[in-house]
């Protein structure tokens, strides 16, 4: 599901008569140009990393629209692109962003900078940016340089669109996506050990979308000797590919890979998982992608450290008991021990069901829903 019929078009220019803004979370129209920057920024969701993948819509007085998004590493953010194609008609205009502008000097020039020199009047951002560097403070300077500042338009569906940047940020760890792939009596393998293929083409090009939007993918060294993965993205292409053309994750080996593996070059890690994580999170990886196997993803589990379960089910059946289980070690003994989450998403892909399962503390804080979880995402499940 995806919000809006309009294509997006980077530096097109469009035009929308203007309508009130009443509400504490904006009127209707900086509902629907909130939702066009939401649509643009998941264009680029998979050539940002480590930055934010943000979208822009610029609202001029006359009511023409300019849209921005972030770009590679070193090249514009989505406010300062929206900003350059709107040129001198930026002044008086409102400025729609899913996230705080940034403040400070990095690779580019601060957004509050060009935002404040282009003549603004008006920004409406979704949610703060918990990077220290911001953390408020692009608010703060637009705010000090008289311009209008509004917060909170369209922020569930940005947080949920952001939730694994916003997660490292406050965390200094990765999001955690464990993928697991089973059959619809709960195994994911047979007894000689044989797993491919339990899901169907549509479900497995779904999962090598998940693993371009993460910045590193893990499993165990049984799953390297078992399988020899390349671990590598084949059946997905994003609507913006990065200049080098790769898409391929940064390969993590719980152990050691053999000489000659296909997951090599590679990263061989071992110890604390929590330890691991922290490692992670200061190389830059924002996502994880856990694909196993069944020990490694029932560790994961065990220690907490799963901030999303996505579960491919397939309509097959091994129909015994003797066929290996999603997870490997001890378990809950009882059962008011067991472990409970709540349904983010439940999506048909081709022949097979896409379960994705948060924590119950993550449902509880608010911080996203299945709803917005489909209405960001911009793609149709099984249209790969």
């Amino acid at each position: 599901m995806t919000i809006g019929e309009i294509p997006v078009t980077i530096g097109g220019t469009m035009n929308a008569a203007a309508s009130p803004q009443d509400g504490p979370h904006g009127g209707p129209s900086d509902r629907e140009f909130m939702a066009r920057a939401i649509q643009a920024a998941s264009r680029v969701r998979c050539i940002t990393s480590p930055n934010p993948w943000v979208g822009a819509v610029l609202r001029t007085t006359d009511g023409d629209l300019f849209e921005g998004v972030t770009s590679e590493p070193g090249g514009p953010h989505a406010e300062a692109a929206a900003l350059a194609v709107a040129g001198e008609r930026a002044v008086g205009s409102t400025l729609f962003v899913t996230l705080e502008p940034c403040s400070h000097q990095g690779r580019t020039p601060a957004c509050t900078e060009a935002i404040i020199d282009s003549g603004v009047a008006r920004v409406v951002a979704a949610i703060p940016d918990p990077d220290p560097g911001v953390s408020g403070g692009g608010f703060e300077q637009l705010r000090s340089a008289g311009i209008e500042v509004a917060v909170g338009v369209g922020a569930d569906h940005a947080r949920s669109q952001l939730e694994s940047y916003l997660h490292h940020r406050r965390t200094g760890r990765p999001f955690v996506v464990l993928k697991l792939a089973e059959s619809i009596d709960g195994s994911t393998a047979a007894p000689n050990g044989t797993s491919r293929w339990i899901t169907s083409p549509s479900a497995r090009a779904d999962g090598h979308r998940l693993r371009a939007e993460s910045d590193a993918i893990l499993v165990g060294a049984a799953t390297v000797r078992q399988d020899d993965p390349s671990l590598t993205v084949r059946d997905y292409l994003p609507p913006v590919r990065p200049r080098a053309g790769s898409l391929d994750p940064i390969r993590v080996v719980l152990g050691s890979a053999p000489e000659g593996a296909k997951v090599h070059p590679c990263v061989e890690m071992s110890g604390d998982l929590g330890a691991l994580l922290d490692d992670l999170g200061k190389r830059g990886v924002m996502q994880l992608l856990v694909e196993g196997g069944a020990r490694v993803a029932g560790d994961f589990h065990r220690a907490g450290l799963v901030d999303r379960y996505v579960i491919y089910v397939a309509p097959a059946m091994f129909g015994g008991d003797d066929a290996q289980g999603l997870f490997r070690g001890a378990g809950a003994w009882d059962i008011d021990e067991i472990w409970r989450g709540q349904f983010r998403s439940i999506d048909r892909v081709g022949d097979d069901l896409r379960l994705e399962i948060v924590p119950c503390s993550e449902s509880a804080t608010g911080e996203g829903s299945g709803a917005d979880a489909n209405l960001v995402s911009g793609e149709t499940p099984g249209a790969l």
